[in-house]
């Protein structure tokens, strides 16, 4: 029915007004989507009907009675993309992937020789003790797994001494999740495929989680296609840790909850210090090598944010549009300024030597220069040359080291017990090369190597970088900057 059109039965339109204003019910067909599925086992993926088959020992757990609806099927799965454009004549191909959670039957039997490896790798995240505990509780209450180790020093520690392998149970971790930092300790780099591969066999290890960023995935990419190259019935799963949130398909890390909310105490004691002073700038240097989320969330949840600069987006210092120039109408106007930066940002600015040009740091990653000092020292040089009359005071606040060092606030808490139960309950499913995490807010298993190369920038065209220029006014840094 077409609501504009007259209706000569119903002069006055009633009836015209009240269908145009009624919900409607609309048959809509979606393209068929392609199954993104995760490998399995060897002995799981048994297609003679010889495949082991276990049931779940939650169902006969002495206190906990699931309901019916507890186990996932074989026929639950997640859709990537939770938008459509349904007036779109070639919609974009859609990708599904299987829902994570506890199984009806498994194929791995806890009580028959399971023994899983822990291992925390790269930098620190809020978060990481709780995995831990989470995965050890998980393995022993859930499931009755007895034979849980901690790997110590990152994946070097698999062909590490006896002393990098510790055996955990709940009591031991009862209270990590309190704790920042990872009790197991943690390195960069050290990766020897081989080493690794035949510690773990060495040691009788089946099942591996491995905690860490991009880098980590990578790794624990190659440690499954060498399982798989030596017909091992040994297990991956990789449980995905970036402050940063850089990783992409999932909605986020765990840890960057954390980092925002702690980020945003740097901000305060920015905007103190700026306020405070005659023509005071409050600088706040934050985390995020290749993206910008954290300060882009920070600058939203503040609102004292003036300026907010990000690696996704280029900007200039002098000129018409410039930082500068937006900055000195900034402080004429308000008296002062704050300024948050990302640490990948601005990178094509300092002056780099030939050897900085090529530095690398362990996990092969360029080595940035720091953009906090720089740009304070430019900011400093820039007064002093068009102002020199005024007074002007740059504070600048790096809380890097202590956003990566606190517990995981509750929020995050919350999402490491879901995270290490989904990942678990994958490996018992027989399931492997795997990342467990949630898509549209679903948690769904994802073929490690997906995630591995998977980025997840900061989408400039995205509204909630529109959010940003508007709660802070900022140059968009279009125009060709002076010479």
């Amino acid at each position: 029915m077409d609501p504009t059109a007259p209706n000569s039965g119903d002069p006055n339109g009633v009836a015209a007004a009240a269908a145009a204003t009624a919900p409607t019910n609309t048959t809509v067909t979606l393209p068929a989507f392609t199954l993104r599925d995760v490998p399995r086992l060897p002995s799981a993926a048994a297609d003679d009907g010889n495949a082991t088959r276990i049931p779940n020992p939650i169902s006969r757990h002495p206190y906990f009675h699931p309901p019916p609806t507890f186990y996932i099927s074989d026929g639950d799965v997640s859709l990537r993309h939770a938008f459509f454009d349904l007036a779109s004549s070639t919609p974009a191909p859609l990708v599904a992937y299987r829902r994570a959670g506890p199984r009806r039957e498994l194929a791995v039997d806890p009580a028959r020789g399971a023994r899983a490896a822990l291992v925390t790798c790269g930098g620190l995240c809020p978060g990481l003790n709780t995995v831990l505990r989470e995965l050890v509780v998980g393995l022993q209450e859930l499931y009755g797994v007895r034979d849980v180790f901690g790997v110590a020093a990152g994946y070097r520690g698999f062909y590490g001494p006896d002393d990098d392998h510790v055996r955990l149970d709940p009591a031991a971790v009862d209270d990590w999740h309190k704790k920042g930092g990872t009790v197991l300790k943690t390195t960069r780099g050290g990766f020897d495929l081989n080493k690794i591969v035949d510690g773990i066999v060495a040691r009788g290890y089946t099942q591996v989680y491995a905690i860490g960023g991009d880098g980590t995935m990578r790794g624990a990419v190659a440690i499954f296609e060498e399982f798989k190259r030596r017909g091992l019935n040994i297990s991956i799963t990789g449980i995905p840790k970036t402050v940063d949130n850089d990783i992409g398909i999932i909605d986020r890390s765990f840890g960057f909850q954390t980092a925002v909310e702690i980020a945003q105490q740097a901000i305060d004691a920015a905007h103190v210090e700026a306020v405070s002073a005659v023509n005071g700038i409050g600088l706040v240097k934050l985390m995020g090598r290749s993206t910008g989320h954290i300060a882009l969330h920070a600058t939203l949840s503040s609102r004292d944010v003036d300026c907010c600069l990000i690696p996704e987006v280029d900007f200039y210092l002098e000129g018409k549009g410039g930082l500068f120039d937006f900055l000195y109408e900034r402080i004429k106007l308000k008296g002062h300024a704050v300024v948050v930066v990302a640490e990948g940002a601005g990178q094509k600015l300092i002056p780099r030597t030939d050897d900085q040009k090529r530095e690398q740091d362990e996990s092969g990653n360029i080595v940035f220069l720091d953009v906090g000092p720089w740009l304070k020292s430019e900011l400093g040089k820039w007064w002093k040359k068009e102002h020199p009359s005024e007074l002007f005071t740059v504070k600048y606040i790096d809380p890097t080291y202590m956003i990566r060092a606190v517990p995981a606030n509750a929020t995050d808490n919350l999402y490491c017990t879901l995270l290490a139960h989904s990942a678990i309950h994958g490996i018992m499913a027989g399931f492997t090369g795997f990342v467990p995490g949630p898509i549209n807010g679903n948690y769904s298993y994802i073929p490690l190597e997906d995630v591995a190369v998977a980025k997840n920038p900061v989408d400039v065209n995205d509204h909630k970088w529109a959010w940003v220029r508007s709660v802070t006014n900022q140059p968009d840094f279009l125009n060709t900057p002076a010479k």
